[in-house]
């Protein structure tokens, strides 16, 4: 497991950064998938691998109303230590640098 109060220190994103994400993240389609079982550890295991490896990735959440897509994207955040960079509907971008090769380099 990662760090947290190393990635707490690398995640405050301005605006500005925010905006490119956003335009980076526009042609990706959701590689993880958050099901009507909810976020288990299995899924959530799978989503802290893909961060690491992509660094900015999208996730499909199914399940539930829009307070509990709300919850599950909050416990992600937490609990990967991954950046909400936006929501639209049922889909949440998540950007999570990768300490020791970084794809993508933010400017400030």
């Amino acid at each position: 497991m990662r760090d947290l109060n190393h990635l707490e220190r690398l995640m405050q994103i301005s605006e500005k950064q925010r905006r490119h994400l956003k335009g980076l993240a526009h042609h990706l389609n959701p590689v993880v998938m958050v099901g009507q079982h909810g976020l288990t550890e299995g899924v959530l295991n799978e989503t802290l691998l893909t961060l690491e490896t992509h660094e900015l990735i999208k996730i499909r959440i199914s399940a539930g109303d829009r307070d509990e897509r709300t919850a599950i994207i909050n416990q992600i955040a937490a609990k990967t230590g991954a950046e909400l960079v936006q929501t639209i509907g049922h889909v949440a971008v998540f950007y999570l640098p990768n300490p020791k090769k970084p794809k993508i380099h933010l400017s400030d």
